[in-house]
């Protein structure tokens, strides 16, 4: 039973970790990046268009998208390292 412990809060740490991550990631491109920096990054041209309008509008989505696809492989890795794979 301590060994099911151990692994559930093994398994539960790994998860938090990765559930961070892609929230700062989120939290800086869409804040940082489009609102934050966008004075910054005017002088940057991307699409006809300066990059911290890009991320305000582009950017942003695909970033959100990016990190769904990578969260759910990241995870689909831990559940087999784990042995709950569906």
């Amino acid at each position: 039973m301590a060994d099911h412990n151990m692994n559930a809060a093994a398994y539960w740490s790994a998860n938090l970790r990765y559930i961070t991550i892609s929230l700062i990631v989120w939290a800086l491109v869409s804040y940082g990046f489009a609102i934050l920096l966008r004075p910054m990054l005017a002088g940057i041209e991307v699409g006809g268009t300066d990059l911290g309008f890009w991320f305000a509008q582009q950017g942003s989505i695909i970033t959100f998208i990016a990190i769904i696809f990578i969260y759910a492989w990241k995870m689909n890795k831990l559940d087999k390292e784990f042995g709950v794979e569906e």
